[in-house]
């Protein structure tokens, strides 16, 4: 959206983009004119802001939006100022001379290439050979260089002069911020680091001790940058001196230095030809003597022969989903116009698609998504979980005429009975409540689950599992029948025993779940100030249900660092809930809470919310218990080989956990009931995210429907046939192939170099570089 006192320049004609050339005419027609602050939108290209010598003194304002090319802010003078609302290609501030640049996400290669001046600010991460080359004129300030997340190989050669700071915030290798081999031939200039640079040049840099004079210009450097980059907020997380490290150049008697006076043939060969020469940067200019293996190498001389390794690894959102719903296939689905096959896959793994994986799940698939190494938005998730409210549920395998009691009806529960009802056995479950879903429908606020919603997916689950026993309480005497009755009995009671406090007038308080429940039916005023003692995600739909109700004052205090996190935070934080910690109670009274340092916090209602224990005392006494749960092996199987347990009977954990535990604990069942070993065995390895690279990948910045996230998707360790890889191969050795069951991408080893394009471009990272067998 153009701001109101930007001049909007397109970079499109009558639906066809225009030059780089004509662009930049357009531009400095519009400063002759007296046009001070422009809005391109840039379609690829290059050059944008730089060379504006003609409207000095006055300042100029360019905001891109849109796709930027190469080159950006090149030339650019200490009059213009670049704010690029996207990405940024190569070479951004190439040569620059004084231009203030702004790059809001990542930067790819070249970043301030032989800059002698001016300011780059990056909100992301950069491609490799930053820094590289810069210099220093002594009359004017020094270029800087400030990068958010960490840069690419090579990072700072030959530096000879400037200032880089690069935070590397969310490093996915926190020893090699800088990348491999940065700081090769550095002559001039300081390098600060948060994080480490394992393999910089050390004939070349030194690591120096951060004194009180650097450390004061790198925080208020800091605040200046974070503010550049609408990132204020990190200036707490950044700020931490002993997570800071400063690299500055040796000089020539540093580099002189050892047993011998080194010969100018020994800097030939082991420096000159090394760095530059054969194998080197400019390597491919020389001569090749006779008798000698070419610089470029193909076939059986390559270094490094790259393999597509498609499939081998499984994506980071599939590895951290509790349940193990394979996320990254959902989305090909998507992609492939199976949209209705996507949705109800979500049922093979999860009676709640909708509630708990599209609203109450804090999205640990989220959290992993590759896309946040980028500073891109992951792909919501959520969106597949809220589609799934009215999906019809899976056909059940024929009836095997074998019976499994199922003992509790929370989420672990219902997830145990309806995978068993999915392989054909007959799930009996046994609730004491008058409702299944446990937690989910007694207690979790409205305002986190839709009525509708949670309504439509029991009743689907009432379809489905047919034999469901509401208000039935099992005591030592009714589970030794039901455990006679059934071939296996899955123990899912859940934690319905609130912890309680050892101190004086506990009695004066609420219980966390007892409170959620009345609030839940309007059932109790809390009055206007509310002290909840425990300060997780329970305590917070405390916070927040208290609000709802008229509380304004609202405090959560803990021993420790709160455990809350996500969205029940966040709800509690807009509700304007306090979080105080360390604090110890020492009494609870008539004014509120008195505290062990004296203070009294006053409250009209105390609520304990300090966990559930489960109430176990139905299970017989050969059943091994362990700190008050059940003890099991990694198949969820209890000492006694009938009685498997998940959930919290097992220990406390997220509705994602319990769920995923009743379907692992389902398919060892249903493997044990036709005579087969359990398989333990698990999926294939997480892919390495480092292996994932999104530099060449325009993301949509509002991926906010199905085929939009569908698209937005990076694959990881799935081929997602974008072909990049072979767009960047220099010499077209990678080429698609099709095959009965698909497609392959293939190289040809008789025109493949080695040098690694493929590997480092695929968005998906199922390339890799395996070792060159020598030849014997």
């Amino acid at each position: 959206m153009m701001k109101s006192d930007y001049i909007f320049i397109a970079g499109k004609r009558d639906e066809k983009r225009i030059s780089s050339r004509v662009l930049e005419e357009t531009i400095h027609q519009h400063i002759k004119r007296g046009n001070r602050k422009l809005e391109v939108q840039a379609f690829g290209q290059h050059g944008i802001g730089g060379r504006l010598w003609d409207c000095a003194p006055d300042r100029i304002d360019i905001r891109i939006i849109g796709h930027s090319g190469q080159r950006t802010g090149s030339l650019g003078t200490p009059n213009t100022r670049i704010e690029v609302m996207g990405p940024a290609s190569d070479d951004i501030g190439w040569l620059n001379a004084g231009a203030e640049i702004i790059v809001h996400e990542s930067a790819s290669n070249g970043v301030m290439n032989g800059a002698a001046q001016g300011k780059v600010f990056v909100g992301g991460s950069i491609g490799a050979r930053g820094m590289t080359m810069t210099k220093r004129n002594p009359r004017f300030e020094p270029p800087e260089l400030w990068v958010l997340g960490t840069a690419g190989d090579y990072f700072g050669e030959f530096m000879a002069g400037g200032i880089a700071v690069v935070c590397g915030l969310n490093a996915v290798n926190p020893e090699q911020v800088l990348g491999y081999r940065p700081l090769v031939g550095m002559v001039s200039g300081k390098v600060f680091v948060r994080g480490d640079a394992k393999s910089y040049s050390d004939k070349d840099a030194k690591e120096v001790d951060l004194d009180d004079q650097e450390w004061q210009w790198l925080t208020q450097g800091l605040k200046i940058f974070l503010k550049k980059i609408e990132q204020p907020k990190l200036f707490g997380e950044l700020a931490v001196r002993e997570d800071w490290r400063l690299f500055e150049a040796k000089n020539p008697h540093e580099k002189a230095e050892g047993p011998e006076r080194k010969s100018v043939s020994w800097f030939r060969e082991q420096v000159w030809d090394a760095e530059l020469g054969r194998g080197g940067l400019i390597g491919d200019l020389q001569e090749t003597e006779k008798g000698t293996v070419p610089v470029i190498t193909k076939g059986e001389y390559r270094r490094y022969i790259p393999v597509w390794e498609h499939g081998k690894y499984i994506s980071p959102c599939q590895a951290s989903c509790p349940t193990g719903i394979p996320v990254q296939q959902r989305w090909a689905m998507i992609r492939t116009d199976n949209i209705d096959e996507a949705i109800s896959m979500g049922l093979e793994y999860s009676p709640f698609p909708a509630t708990v994986c599209g609203h109450l799940c804090p999205s640990p698939c989220m959290a992993s998504c590759t896309r946040n190494l980028s500073y891109m938005a992951p792909i919501n998730v959520r969106l597949l979980g809220q589609a799934a409210q009215n999906i019809k549920p899976p056909k059940p395998a024929k009836e095997s005429r074998k019976k499994v009691a199922v003992i509790g009806g929370g989420p672990g529960g219902i997830s145990a009975a309806w995978q068993l009802t999915m392989k054909g056995h007959t799930a009996t479950v046994f609730e004491a409540g008058q409702n299944i879903a446990g937690k989910i429908s007694a207690l979790i606020p409205e305002s986190r689950i839709p009525a509708d919603t949670l309504n439509a997916e029991i009743d689907r689950i009432k379809s489905y599992i047919k034999d469901i026993r509401l208000g039935e309480k099992v005591d030592a005497k009714k589970f030794k029948e039901i455990k006679n009755s059934h071939d296996y009995v899955v123990v899912a009671a859940g934690g319905n025993k609130p912890r309680s406090l050892p101190i004086k007038g506990a009695e004066r308080a609420l219980f966390a779940n007892d409170f959620l429940e009345k609030a839940k039916a309007n059932k109790i005023k809390p009055g206007k100030k509310i002290v909840i003692i425990g300060a997780g995600n329970v305590g917070c739909d405390v916070a927040t249900e208290a609000h709802r109700l008229g509380a304004v004052d609202i405090t959560l205090i803990d021993v420790q660092k709160p455990a809350a996190f996500g969205k029940e935070r966040e709800d509690a934080e807009e509700c304007g809930a306090h979080f105080r910690w360390p604090v110890f109670t020492e009494e609870i009274n008539s004014q509120g809470i008195k505290l062990e340092s004296g203070e009294i916090l006053p409250a009209n209602t105390v609520v304990i919310s300090i966990g559930d224990v489960p109430d176990l005392s139905f299970l017989d006494e050969g059943i091994e218990l362990e700190r008050g749960f059940v003890k099991v092996n990694e198949a969820g199987r209890s000492s006694d080989e009938k009685v498997f347990a998940i959930g919290d009977a097992v220990g406390p954990g997220l509705i994602t956990n319990a769920i995923g535990a009743g379907r692992r604990t389902a398919i060892v069942i249903d493997q044990l009931l036709k005579g087969q070993a359990p398989d333990m065995e698990g999926l294939a390895p997480m892919i390495d995210t480092r292996r994932v690279n999104l530099t060449y990948y325009n993301p949509i910045h509002d991926a906010n429907t199905l085929e939009a996230c569908g698209e937005e998707c990076a694959s990881c360790g799935n081929c997602k046939d974008c072909g990049i890889c072979v767009a960047v191969c220099p010499e077209g050795a990678i080429s698609r192939q099709e095959k009965a069951t698909g497609f392959e991408y293939v190289v040809d080893g008789s025109k493949c170099i080695g040098c690694g394009f493929c590997k480092g471009a695929c968005p998906c990272g199922v390339w890799e570089l395996i070792p060159n067998t020598p030849l014997m």
